[in-house]
Order: C-alpha cells, then structure tokens, then sequence
C-alpha cells in the first residue's frame, strides 16, 4: 500500500501574488535622538535614543501600554513628541523648531485595525495616497501592489465583501504601493486567526524584503518579533529595556524582565559565589555576579532534565498535561519550596506520584544581581 503525504492545499483567496515582483524603493534610515512624549503630564515615551537602518526590519516589542505604538505614531507624524529630534536620512522631520507633516515625510503606515474606507472599492483604498501620480498611474499602481498581494481580482469590491485576512492585505498595499522609504507597522497581524497568521507573517516578510524599506513594527508578541525582526527593540514603561538580535535577547537577556518576556521560567534560590551561583542543583557559571550579591536564578522549563531517581536531586511528579508536541510535567523536588516545571517531549511515560531524578542544564540556568533589575 502507498502512503501519500498529506499536504495543506491554499484556497484562491489565501493566495498571494507571484514572489519578486513588489516594486522596490529606496530605504531611509530612521532615527530617534532622545525622544520622549507624555500625555496629560502621564510620561509615555522616556528619552528614548534609536535608529532603524536602511532597509531593517525592526521590531518594536513590549506589553500594552509600554509606548510602543506612541513612538510609531511619532515617527509617522501622528502625535509630536515633547521632547527630542526624529530624523529620515539625517533630515530631520520633527523636533523643537521643525515639524513635518505625515505626507511630507516618505513614510507608510499600516493601521491595527486597517483603517480601510468602506465608501471606496479596493483599488481606490490602495490609490488613495498616491495624490502625487495621475489618476492613471495611481490606478496602475494601486493594481500593481494588489496583484502582488494576490487580490487583484478583487478590484472593485468593497472592504466588507472581503474577510480579515485579505482585508489585512489590501492595508498592505495600501502602504507599499508609493513606495516609501520607511514602513510603520502597528500590530498588523494582531487580527488574525491563528490558522492564517503564520502564513500572512512569512508573505508580508517576502513583501517588506522586495520592496527594501526600511521598517518598524509594533508587537506584543514575542515569537512574532523573533520571526519577522532583525533586530528586536524591548521596551517598558516608555523605556528601551534591551535592543539586539532575537538570538541576543533570548540568550543573553539583560534582565529579568527581558528573560521572562521570552520565555516562562522556574525561580529558585540560590547563592552567589564569584563568578557563579550556587543552587540545589549545583554550581552553575554566572559571569558578572560577586559572592555576596542578592541574585535571582531562573531555570527554563526545557532546561529540566528528568531521569530515573538517584540521577541528580530526588523529585516526584505532581502533575502532567499534554498540550500536543511536549508534556509539561511539574515536579516537587527536595530541597526547594516551589515545585518545577519541565517541558519534555515524550512526556507520558512519566505519571503522577512516580519518583524521578532531577537535574539541569546549565544553557537555561540564567542568573541576575536583584539590584541591577527592577522586577
């Protein structure tokens, strides 16, 4: 008997246009110079100093309310800032003497929510910035970004005949199609249903490689930040917390917030010796830590190591859930107040009330001095 794969078939309305042929433009280089902004006397953005290079994808990640999507807005010209310079290609676009318009500035921006007009057919949505080209042209253009979103066909039709996902494309040509140097994108994928989401990420990425302008995103999510960002810009209560490669955060987070932000952890005692920390499991290395040092240990819930009992520190399951490619099984071990948490694949031969040895691995044991965090 002959066993065929099963491979995921896209419908006509999933599918994009022809990879490659999104116009290129000519990517700025966007900078902020110690830019902070407060509504109401409320501090929402606190001296906030960065650049995005040409033709970057950077993401701009943080939890509701940190001033992510007010730095966007500044950088569109939608808000001003109170304080600070902002700068397109060393020009700069807004500051205490200098404001541009959002129109004057080269910069495209995709809304949360769309922001389509439902009056206008989608060819007239996308046409709707292009003031500078005849009517001809605009309409040549706006044609143009649609087909490379694979909704051409859908023209003359009006945003509520189309579904999120496809509204969520026509937004995309909307921002593509003047071609503007730096692209400002607010929580684009937030919309969509998980099944869709995926695939609209790694098309919108093709896209924002074709085109080559430079682009800031706005994010909640980190897995999301991780997949589309160059780099990664972590904020918190209006402040950069730690800018740098997805590999850069993820391994080498600043503090304890960036490593929560990354991933769960488990937060054991420990004690801190020169240049290590010292727990129930052992010594592990922690550069920059001194004896003496008040210090938080955190162990990632894939770096538990489960064995048989005598093979590290003595620990018994309390409880499993499946939750599809690894179990999460947590484990009450001796010698610490809290139980641990480990995600193990191949989960189910380990069952409640089973004595087990635990152990763990010393690339997701993280350790920070308590005073260099604010938690």
């Amino acid at each position: 008997m002959t066993v065929t794969a099963s491979i995921p078939v896209s419908t006509p309305a999933e599918r994009w246009g022809v990879r490659g042929t999104a116009g290129a433009t000519i990517a700025a280089r966007l900078s902020f110079e110690a830019v902070s902004h407060s509504y109401s006397g409320l501090p929402a953005v606190r001296s906030v100093s960065l650049s995005v290079e040409p033709g970057e994808v950077l993401c701009l990640l943080g939890h509701s309310g940190c001033g992510k999507t007010t730095l966007l807005r500044i950088a569109a010209g939608v808000e001003r800032q109170t304080m600070g310079r902002v700068l397109i290609n060393e020009r700069e676009v807004a500051g205490p003497d200098r404001f541009l318009p959002p129109e004057k500035r080269g910069v495209g921006l995709m809304f949360q929510d769309y922001a389509l007009f439902p009056h206008l057919t989608i060819a007239e949505n996308v046409a709707f910035g292009l003031t500078h080209l005849a009517k001809a042209d605009a309409r040549h253009a706006a044609l143009s970004a649609l087909s490379r979103v694979g909704l051409a066909e859908h023209h003359a039709d009006y945003p509520h005949a189309l579904s999120g996902g496809e509204q969520q494309r026509v937004a995309l040509a909307r921002a593509i199609a003047p071609r503007p140097g730096v692209l400002l994108m607010d929580e684009p994928f937030s919309g969509l249903d998980r099944r869709l989401r995926d695939a609209v990420r790694d098309e919108t990425l093709s896209v924002l490689r074709e085109t080559r302008a430079t682009c800031m995103l706005v994010t909640h999510d980190p897995e999301e930040a991780m997949r589309m960002g160059d780099r990664i810009a972590l904020m918190r209560k209006g402040r950069l917390v730690q800018i740098g490669s997805a590999d850069d955060l993820y391994n080498h987070p600043a503090d304890l917030f960036v490593a929560r932000f990354f991933s769960e952890l488990n937060e054991i005692d420990a004690i801190a010796g020169d240049g290590e920390v010292e727990t129930a499991f052992g010594r592990h290395p922690a550069p920059g830590i001194g004896r003496g040092m008040t210090v938080d240990v955190c162990v990632r819930p894939q770096g538990v190591i489960l064995g048989e009992p005598g093979e590290g520190r003595s620990g018994r399951v309390i409880r499993r859930r499946f939750i599809g490619e690894v179990d999460l099984v947590d484990i009450a071990v001796d010698g610490l107040e809290l139980p641990l948490q480990a995600r193990i694949r191949d989960g189910g031969r380990f069952v409640v009330g089973m004595d087990v040895g635990v152990r763990v691995d010393d690339r997701d044991v993280l350790a920070f001095a308590r005073n260099a965090t604010d938690v």
